[in-house]
């Protein structure tokens, strides 16, 4: 079923998170819905930039919503990372429930200018948007530079533009196969009291168990998932076409990678839902 709430902005009041993963086709996003509704959770399937060069938001809004609308459990598409307004338009236009305008490379200013026009073409046509302050470095790209979300400016995006979420710089990396990074509560506390708006932590594959479960004490409402069924689809796979190398229909090769991205993203999901009083 398609979102009909916010339920980031229900999980950060409640003490949850919903999990948001990065899918490259029918077999992961199908996976990430099963996994779901074996919790009873909302869940986000995203678009990444990888995901689409290859394909045109247009098709994936068809796709993914398509299965959103025939899953047992409230299933959001969102256009996750995307600097270009023409493509978050675009996205808007083309059945996403939420969008992430990243402005954070950006000037404050214009970032807040271009966050706060995108806010009301979206709001129009009942689509939730996501803003970024701070810098979430690429791991993968040789990125370095860590710039944590200023308090200051989390206020004022959130009095200038009406965004729904803000995703926010706390110490998360993006694409971290192996390392782990801490989490820094004290910026993070410096920027719940700067604004109300529920938060997204990006990078949470390179997050250690312990950090994500405190996340969940605090406004984060959303975390974004990627590497973690990167590798489980990629592994599973490399092991299966060594052990059939005359096997080529993809249908079978897939099996086995697919239930390995249902079981991450269950363990994930479960973990990030289930009540506090149960931990």
């Amino acid at each position: 079923m398609r979102w009909t709430q916010d339920y980031v902005a229900r999980a950060a009041a409640e003490r949850r998170i919903v999990a948001g993963f990065n899918v490259f086709g029918h077999e992961d996003a199908q996976a990430v819905i099963r996994a779901a509704e074996r919790v009873g959770a909302p869940v986000l399937l995203m678009v990444n930039r990888d995901a689409s060069r290859v394909m045109a938001v247009e098709h994936w809004g068809a796709l993914l919503g398509s299965l959103a609308n025939a899953a047992a459990v409230p299933v959001g598409v969102h256009l996750d990372h995307c600097s270009k307004t023409n493509t978050v338009l675009r996205a808007i236009d083309s059945g996403f429930s939420s969008v992430m305008y990243d402005g954070s490379k950006r000037p404050i200013a214009e970032n807040l200018e271009i966050t706060g026009e995108i806010v009301q073409q979206a709001h129009a046509r009942q689509v939730l948007v996501e803003a970024e302050l701070g810098t979430v470095p690429y791991s993968d790209l040789g990125e370095t530079e860590i710039r944590l979300t200023d308090p200051e400016e989390a206020h004022r995006m959130q009095q200038k533009t009406g965004v729904d979420w803000l995703a926010v710089s706390v110490g998360n990396i993006h694409r971290l196969e192996t390392q782990k990074v801490p989490i820094r509560f004290p910026v993070l506390r410096k920027i719940e009291r700067s604004c109300t708006l529920p938060l997204v932590v990006h990078g949470a594959s390179g997050i250690v168990e312990q950090d994500v479960l405190r996340l969940k004490k605090t406004r984060v409402g959303k975390m974004n998932f990627g590497t973690v069924l990167r590798k489980a689809f990629g592994y599973a796979l490399r092991e299966q076409m060594e052990q059939y190398q005359a096997e080529f229909d993809r249908l079978r090769l897939f099996d086995k990678p697919t239930a390995q991205v249902e079981e991450q993203a269950y363990q994930i999901v479960d973990m990030l839902w289930r009540e506090e009083t149960e931990q």
